[in-house]
């Protein structure tokens, strides 16, 4: 009976699969830390561009919602390396 012991357990999703965390810099100083963008946005060809137009989707929601616009984006840098 020791195998029914050992029997494979469901694996636990790792959300670093599931999401790129970014910090955002914006021109006028502000910084925005660990925004998520869902890897399933990423084309895997042009990682950097379709980062930034989360990053900017995300923020014309954001500024929808609240009625205070963002500013332009200075520097985008993933959490785990640079961009």
């Amino acid at each position: 009976m020791e195998w029914e012991k050992k029997m494979a357990k469901k694996k636990q999703s790792n959300t670093s699969d599931e999401f790129v965390l970014v910090n955002v810099v914006y021109e006028d100083g502000t910084q925005r830390s660990n925004r998520k963008i869902a890897a399933s946005e990423l084309s895997g060809f042009d990682d950097d561009a379709d980062i930034e137009r989360a990053i900017l989707e995300q923020d014309r929601k954001i500024a929808e919602l609240s009625g205070q616009p963002r500013g332009p984006i200075k520097e985008i840098t993933k959490v785990n390396g640079r961009r």
